[in-house]
């Protein structure tokens, strides 16, 4: 039975989310439960912001890793550094993590080397354990702890996956882009820019996203969209805008691009 304090009341500066289903319930869930967290979803969908907004709800400390190519266990659990003259013992985000009873985010943990799942297993199961062979200790995480990771399905291939045997130790949500009329409100509210302005960005959106798996990889992110309204709340031109956050983050093929931009100027033009 867990023996977590009950929830403290929404800290005012905890990051804006606009909770689309019951994705904020079930977090709270899998925290007071003591289990592990999957979420799955396109990039720039919100799953960032999510776990930053949950954790501030929460109020616990978030140590979050953007995962990498080179990141090793080492680089999550820590190493001995030479400080002063001395060698000392540093912790990692992880280690810190389970030592303060806080959450640790990995995004996009796929990217990480395997050495990294390896260390991540005692912590997924019953046993909440975290080792530490440099140091000799084996550190039991308290139930204020949580292990919450991510990953984009979209660029996953067979040598960047999570296998079955990970994948299974974690409760899992799923994350998409917002339906339009939240979606909206999400990018007026971030950016300032008018509501009516607003949906017609996020309408073109809709129009540019048609495209992913033909000739885009990856749609029209919230993200982008917030940065695109951003720009032209601060006074730029909505076609430059557009083009800034619009198309060039999306592609580099010249030909995409103009017919990215040939839509825009439909809408906007």
């Amino acid at each position: 039975m867990s023996h977590i304090a009950p929830l403290p009341e929404l800290d005012q500066e905890a990051p804006f989310y606009q909770p689309v289903a019951n994705e904020c319930a079930l977090f709270e869930q899998a925290y007071q439960q003591r289990l592990p967290l999957l979420l799955k979803g396109p990039t720039g969908c919100g799953k960032t912001r999510f776990v930053s907004h949950m954790a501030a709800k929460l109020g616990r400390p978030l140590y979050t890793v953007s995962c990498h190519d080179d990141l090793t266990a080492a680089d999550l659990t820590g190493r001995y550094l030479l400080q002063g003259g001395e060698t000392r013992w540093v912790d990692g985000p992880l280690t810190r993590a389970v030592r303060e009873g806080g959450i640790c985010y990995l995004d996009e943990v796929v990217e990480a080397r395997k050495d990294v799942t390896v260390v991540l297993h005692p912590l997924t199961d019953d046993r909440r354990l975290l080792p530490l062979e440099r140091t000799g200790e084996l550190l039991e995480a308290p139930d204020d702890f949580m292990l919450v990771v991510s990953y984009n399905p979209g660029y996953q291939h067979i040598l960047k996956s999570l296998k079955p045997s990970t994948r299974q130790r974690f409760v899992a949500m799923s994350f998409d882009f917002p339906p339009p009329d939240i979606e909206c409100g999400i990018v007026a509210r971030e950016s300032g820019l008018p509501h009516e302005r607003c949906a017609a960005l996020v309408n073109l959106a809709t129009r540019l996203s048609e495209l992913k798996g033909q000739d885009l990889e990856e749609g029209v992110s919230t993200r982008l969209l917030v940065y695109c309204a951003t720009l032209i709340q601060a006074g730029m031109p909505i076609l430059t805008a557009a083009r800034a956050t619009l198309v060039e983050p999306l592609t580099d093929d010249l030909d995409v691009q103009e017919g990215l931009m040939e839509a825009i100027n439909a809408t906007f033009g």
